[in-house]
């Protein structure tokens, strides 16, 4: 059964809906770029930085990784939200405790098969609702949504959840990501609208 988590805006305001958003049942497609394409055979997902073992997983492995699927709901910066998404995938603190990150990790830059990246600090990261995702609504997450891996973030703004994510660096000193370089908010609380910097 699904853990519902819809209830997490109330740690942070006192709508679901954060301000300045409006519902919608459809599920928009925004990127910086195109989709790239990837290889099941060839791809893999790699772990290094402020960490005890490096880590290197094909699709398979990672997807052998203990899993859970959750009710999330997904705020985009652009002013749109879609509620009772189904996501199914690995938790980050599962994959945190699989490579052992060290006591001087403070941040975490997320990295993706386009070029494109993104950071939080490693306390925003380690929460069971931060889940890297390969299944939405039952199925496999399709490519223009981020598949085959993509981590959502149901407490920030979704440019925080990197799509078609290939790895993930933990950091001993604060970086900036793609838009957050780029004047967006690298706090990115919807319940503030900390849409921009």
């Amino acid at each position: 059964m699904a853990e519902d988590v819809t209830d997490i805006y109330q740690s942070f305001g006192e709508d679901r809906l954060p301000p300045g958003q409006r519902k919608t049942d459809r599920f928009p497609v925004l990127s910086k770029s195109g989709t790239p394409s990837w290889d099941r055979e060839t791809w893999r997902f790699e772990v290094w930085g402020a960490v005890d073992d490096d880590l290197t997983l094909t699709f398979e492995e990672f997807t052998d990784l203990p899993s859970e699927t959750q009710i999330q709901d997904f705020h985009c910066v652009t002013g749109w939200s879609k509620f009772d998404c189904e996501f199914t995938g690995v938790s980050f603190p599962t994959l945190a405790e699989a490579a052992g990150v060290t006591d001087d990790a403070v941040h975490v830059m997320f990295h993706s098969l386009d070029g494109y990246t993104t950071d939080l600090t490693l306390e925003e990261c380690m929460r069971d609702d931060v889940l890297f995702v390969y299944e939405y609504d039952g199925e496999p997450l399709p490519a223009d949504h981020g598949g085959p891996l993509r981590v959502v973030t149901p407490h920030k703004y979704a440019y925080k959840g990197a799509k078609w994510v290939s790895g993930v660096e933990f950091l001993t000193e604060h970086e900036l990501g793609y838009w957050e370089k780029r004047g967006y908010s690298d706090t990115a609380n919807p319940w503030n609208e900390e849409r921009y910097s």
